[in-house]
């Protein structure tokens, strides 16, 4: 159905638009995000989109959108979408690979991890102007003695350990300083000469449910 807003007669109206020019947010050239929105293509209706490129172990950090459902299409790569179910409190982990897609609803707790390098995905969401909530945003905006005092945590650590955000809304994480600190911090495990170094271990909680092989590669390398 035509959007009722459009008057198609109008010399300016818009059938086409190029998302590649429409940068939404850049980490580096394997890691950013482009957009299409109904400010960019006026014709566009209650439905936007966001493409995205990661390579292997960066993340969409987890956000939810207040306003809008999602649909993560993968379309090349491969990547573990988590979402946690307000309702029972469970996080279900999605592997995808080129052609599967995963379902996000309207408000729900969700992030989006590369398990191998150039992955694209393609989140489609039903609304013309998605509104997000970061978690970085969160963990920075909340003044840290709300924090302290509603977990119980010491003040000066929590202000130590939140302190590399600087800030900022990372939407795509890790920062590339904290990929290089963890790849020189790998470099020197590997290089030691006794044995019992510690091991970096997937990240994702190995009792959340999740639709995969047992023996699935989440990428979690640096």
């Amino acid at each position: 159905m035509p959007a009722s807003y459009m008057d198609y007669t109008s010399p300016n109206v818009q059938y086409f638009s190029d998302v590649n020019k429409n940068r939404l947010i850049t980490r580096n050239s394997q890691n950013f995000v482009n957009r299409l929105g109904r400010d960019v293509l006026n014709t566009l209706g209650e439905v936007s989109l966001l493409d995205i490129y990661l390579s292997q172990g960066r993340v969409v950090e987890p956000h939810y959108h207040q306003n809008a459902a999602e649909i993560v299409y993968c379309i090349s790569g491969s990547a573990v979408v988590s979402l946690i179910n307000p309702f029972n409190n469970e996080v279900t982990n999605i592997p995808i690979t080129p052609g599967q897609v995963a379902n996000i609803p309207q408000g729900w707790w969700h992030w989006q991890i590369a398990s191998e390098d150039h992955t694209h995905l393609l989140a489609i969401f039903d609304a013309p102007y998605p509104e997000y909530i970061f978690g970085s945003d969160i963990l920075t905006k909340t003044p840290i003695e709300v924090l302290a005092h509603t977990y119980c945590l010491d003040p000066e650590k929590l202000r130590r350990t939140l302190a590399p955000l600087k800030n900022e809304t990372i939407v795509i994480g890790p920062t590339d300083e904290c990929v290089e600190k963890n790849h020189q911090k790998k470099q020197g495990y590997s290089n030691a000469s006794h044995s019992n170094m510690p091991r970096y271990s997937n990240p994702m909680s190995q009792n959340a449910p999740h639709y995969s092989h047992p023996n699935y590669n989440y990428g979690y390398q640096y």
